[in-house]
């Protein structure tokens, strides 16, 4: 085959990433952005989407462009639903070139490699035959950069003549190697009848038949010709130890090797200069098609709960801005079949941390983790729960929520919160998002509210954003005199959120307002027969 380098441009093929650039970074770990499996655990990322060749990650970027760019890729996956189902069709082919490459690696150029190589471009071929057939047809309907690439690129290799030659002779040097059945073998003696040289003499397609009478009787069959057998040379594999059937298997390959040398041999470059450059970009992109096809089916699965899904808009990350209009927990809309109650929430200047107080149970933790969920997924370019959101991205996501794993035996239970409260500080910057629930918890309200206040002074100096989801009502109360000590000094606006309550009952609702603890312990009170009417209801039985 003649060499020929007809190889198509791929390095800004991704679904993820709009441009080689875009890319280059993401490989190279230079973005500034982060979400560690810790943050994505805490936040139940794994229950929405079960991840084996990558994490959330991998994936998670501040960068606006990259965002825009993964929100059109979503939009056609969702339009497409079809689309997911060939892409999960390419993963058992790259998955099988990636193994022979492995094993072609681990050998020496011998038959078996050459084969290797052959399998590998049958591999190659048949998958761009599936492209063809079923990725293009789809083509005229994407709207995305990401798809639009991916099918001209696709269009090209299969519409390419080269590539037409390469099946063609695909097919011719397969069936030649696969017509192989036997060996023809010529050996030279000596004046005293000892063997002098051996080769090879032709390649057969058929298999020799054996010249004993036995087996004649049993094929019907009592000529002799070219391929009969008339004395086996040795009794090939019995009685033989690991040396000797690996030398005949050695000078067996050699023979076929020396036969199939400049045909066969041609093909290692065909992998090396052809086939190696255009499926490398379909390898690299595996990890993506496993997150975009997952995610799809998150988001057909939200969608078919009824839960709200919208992109957001984004803006740079210097304005912080997050505002989320009927905001949901897309976890709590996985697990029930019960609606969701939806949220507005919004960061903003007389806002930029909040401390959410409220009953237990009330929705606190619900609504710190749907604000989390929220930038995880628009950082991701997916949509988000909500009817609609506005988001600056954040660097990162700090979560300080109840591990259950905790170090106590060491620092016991209050030292472990306050270590990690400590080491969130060595990272966090202003474009950071602060998640805390029911930090502190372990030690008494007076102490806690004493370090809480110094906690929430540090975070407003930083200017990040961040929610304290807590039980400590003194802690809410004592809002202004945070803001009083930290807002001279040039940090945020704290302001109070609280998880209310109607007539008694928990409604789910989050509002902007000073919290009454009062009222949350009368609930509490009176859920457990303890308010002083139903005590006296007892007293007088």
């Amino acid at each position: 085959m003649a060499e020929n380098n007809m190889t198509v441009d791929t390095s800004d093929i991704s679904l993820l990433y709009p441009d080689a650039d875009s890319l280059r970074r993401h490989m190279m770990g230079e973005e500034n952005a982060r979400l560690s499996p810790t943050t994505a655990e805490q936040l139940e990322l794994y229950f929405m989407m079960d991840l084996k060749s990558c994490d959330f990650g991998s994936f998670y970027t501040c960068d606006p462009e990259v965002i825009l760019y993964r929100q059109d890729t979503f939009e056609d996956m969702m339009a497409n639903p079809e689309l997911s189902a060939v892409l999960l069709k390419m993963i058992p082919f790259l998955n099988d070139i990636t193994e022979l490459r492995r094993m072609g690696s681990d050998s020496a150029a011998s038959t078996e490699s050459y084969l290797y190589s052959i399998t590998e471009v049958e591999l190659y071929t048949s998958l761009l035959d599936l492209l063809r057939d079923q990725l293009l047809p789809m083509a005229p309907r994407f709207r995305s950069t990401a798809f639009k690439r991916f099918a001209e690129r696709i269009n090209t290799l299969t519409g390419s003549e080269y590539y037409k030659n390469l099946n063609n002779q695909l097919k011719e040097l397969t069936s030649r190697v696969r017509e192989i059945k036997s060996v023809t073998i010529g050996v030279n003696f000596d004046a005293q009848l000892r063997a002098d040289r051996a080769g090879v003499l032709s390649i057969n397609n058929e298999h020799f038949k054996s010249g004993e009478l036995l087996d004649k009787m049993l094929r019907l069959d009592f000529k002799n010709d070219e391929m009969t057998c008339i004395a086996p040379l040795v009794a090939f594999r019995k009685g033989q130890s690991d040396n000797q059937q690996m030398a005949l298997a050695n000078a067996f390959n050699g023979a076929i090797n020396d036969v199939f040398r400049s045909s066969i041999r041609s093909w290692k470059k065909v992998i090396q200069h052809y086939v190696l450059e255009n499926t490398d970009f379909l390898i690299r992109i595996m990890p993506e098609i496993e997150f975009v096809t997952k995610a799809t089916e998150l988001l057909i699965k939200l969608k078919d709960k009824g839960c709200p899904l919208c992109h957001p808009e984004i803006r740079p990350m210097s304005e912080k801005a997050f505002d989320a209009r009927g905001l949901c927990n897309p976890i709590v809309s996985v697990k029930t079949d019960s609606s969701v109650v939806p949220n507005d929430f919004t960061f903003d200047e007389e806002g930029m941390i909040y401390v959410l107080t409220g009953p237990n149970r009330g929705g606190k933790s619900v609504i710190t983790c749907a604000v989390g969920i929220a930038f995880v997924m628009a950082q991701l370019g997916l949509p988000v729960c909500a009817d609609s959101c506005v988001i600056s991205p954040c660097d990162e996501i700090f979560t300080h929520f109840p591990t259950g794993s905790e170090d106590t035996i060491n620092k016991g239970r209050l030292g472990e919160e306050c270590s990690r409260l400590s080491d969130i500080f060595d990272d966090v910057s202003e474009d950071s998002l602060i998640l805390l629930d029911e930090t502190l918890s372990s030690t008494g309200s007076f102490e806690a509210a004493y370090i809480a206040s110094e906690v929430l002074q540090g975070f407003s100096m930083v200017k990040c954003r961040g929610i304290f989801a807590t039980h400590l009502h003194d802690l809410a109360a004592s809002v202004d005199s945070i803001n009083a000590a930290a807002l001279p000094k040039g940090g945020v606006k704290i302001d109070n959120l609280v998880a209310a309550i109607d007539q008694g009952s928990r409604s789910f609702k989050i509002r902007r307002e000073r919290p009454d603890g009062k009222s949350y312990a009368r609930d509490i009170a009176d859920k457990y027969g303890l308010s002083l009417d139903k005590i006296m209801g007892k007293i007088q039985k």
